[in-house]
């Protein structure tokens, strides 16, 4: 007689295996550990980013994310080149117009480059990960280079059928899936070809030393459930880029679970957010972003979209930010609002329980009042990445590991609190007045000493209370 423990236990171990050889094969998503703060380098320079690890790793900052590191134009019609402008006689932009995906070019860097950094940053504990983008080439398709046409089998065979068709309507897939978009060519990211010819660019950029991606314009990409392009016999980058499957031979040099890759898919009508999340591990919030802007604009919190992250997806999976660098650019949409303010915005999201933060870098010497600061590309950043404050609230994400979060507002949504657990607690001014406050939190009787301040708060019977200095914010624990 067979005995039935014996046979469980049969059962557990062959697919404990199976679970194991799915994850080295890249088929399966270690879920995030929510522990991660991420700095996006944004137009540093792979020489500049290596040159102030230690200050960014001292910062609290588990990743940094660079800006596309693949070939790009260096010129367009009224401008010839050479420029080292943001915005001017350059312009950040050119670095999403890719002629190639080969590593290098004359904003960020050399391979040489990109290897020395990701040494540096081993050395401190960091992550690099790359800002890729696989989607479109450059407005002008001309200057895309001879190896990537001879690669993918001719020029025309680069692009979607519709690929210089410009999108109309963004909630129809088809077209945003396979369209033009402001300009950009769409490529057919469905040829085999192209899939080999991009997976080799990434295998190089992990050989580097990069261990992760962000891509860009994620959305534009399609999904299995998508409507086909006619060029397209079915939508399997996502599988490809993520290890779960090789394309001509090719597969991602290392398992998926092993890096941290997530999309920029930007939330509107018709977006299959949740299925993004599946299929490329992470995706961005970028409502919860819109909120909490709307919120420090002086408008209301959204309570309820807030504490559900404003997405339909596992809070888990997702990327928060207060700004990106196309609300920072594109429109100016965030960039009337000042450094304190987007501080404030930074400690409620890095304090809470999931997520990943992303702190965008604005350009040194920028206010509300000169977008572009000095204007140089290559350069650093402000100093706003190690704002004391900011130190604070990295440190205590990773201080308050596993702890459960709860949300509360006070004085009319002047002032929130993110408390974790019985453990810990930021509290966030986003007013440009004092505000006194007595909010009810789990955190144990007694006195606590805010770490950088060094106000004292105290707790008693379930409420905390103390006076808050305007756009400042508190970081509380033991």
């Amino acid at each position: 007689m067979t005995n039935p423990n014996n046979t469980r236990m049969k059962k557990l171990l062959l697919l404990f295996a199976l679970a194991l050889l799915l994850s080295r094969q890249g088929y399966a998503f270690k879920p995030a550990s929510n522990d991660d703060v991420i700095l996006h380098a944004w137009c540093w320079s792979f020489n500049t980013i290596r040159e102030n690890m230690a200050a960014i790793a001292k910062a609290g900052y588990t990743i940094v994310q660079t800006s596309p590191a693949q070939r790009c134009v260096t010129e367009v019609s009224r401008d010839k080149g050479g420029g080292n402008q943001l915005f001017g006689h350059g312009k950040w932009y050119y670095q999403y117009q890719p002629t190639d995906w080969k590593i290098g070019n004359y904003q960020m860097g050399t391979r040489d480059d990109l290897i020395a950094l990701c040494k540096e940053a081993k050395r401190y504990g960091v992550r690099v990960i790359v800002d890729v983008l696989p989607n479109h080439t450059a407005i002008n398709d001309c200057q895309v280079e001879a190896d990537l046409d001879a690669a993918v089998g001719g020029h025309a065979n680069l692009y979607h059928a519709n690929g210089f068709t410009e999108i109309k309507d963004y909630s129809d897939r088809l077209q945003c899936t396979t369209g033009q978009m402001g300009g950009l060519p769409d490529v057919n990211t469905e040829n085999p070809d192209f899939q080999h010819y991009y997976l080799t660019y990434v295998n190089d950029l992990l050989a580097c030393g990069v261990r992760g991606f962000r891509y860009d314009t994620a959305k534009h990409i399609g999904l299995p459930s998508d409507p086909k392009d006619p060029k397209s016999p079915q939508n399997d980058f996502w599988d490809v880029a993520t290890g779960r499957k090789a394309v001509k031979g090719l597969r991602l040099a290392i398992p998926a679970d092993s890096l941290f890759i997530y999309g920029e898919v930007l939330q509107d009508t018709n977006v299959k957010e949740k299925e993004y999340a599946d299929a490329i591990g992470c995706v961005t919030a970028s409502a919860l972003g819109w909120c909490i802007r709307h919120a420090l604009e002086g408008h209301e919190w959204k309570a309820n979209e807030i504490a559900k992250y404003c997405h339909p997806a596992a809070p888990s999976r997702l990327v928060t930010w207060v700004e990106s660098h196309d609300t920072y650019c594109n429109g100016h949409e965030s960039a009337a609002l000042t450094d304190d303010q987007i501080r404030m915005g930074w400690v409620f999201i890095t304090a809470r329980q999931f997520g990943t933060p992303l702190f965008y870098s604005r350009p040194d010497g920028s206010s509300p009042q000169n977008t572009w600061g000095n204007n140089i590309v290559g350069k650093k950043g402000n100093d706003a990445f190690r704002h004391l404050e900011v130190v604070a609230v990295n440190m205590f994400r990773k201080a308050m590991h596993g702890q459960p979060e709860s949300v509360s507002y006070a004085n009319d949504g002047q002032a929130i609190m993110v408390t974790r657990g019985k453990k810990g607690a930021a509290i966030i001014n986003i007013s440009h007045k004092p505000q006194v406050v007595n909010l009810r939190t789990s955190l144990r009787n007694g006195k606590y000493k805010d770490k950088v301040h060094q106000d004292t708060f105290f707790v008693s019977r379930g409420m905390l209370r103390g006076t808050l200095a305007p756009l400042t914010s508190y970081i509380l624990y033991r």
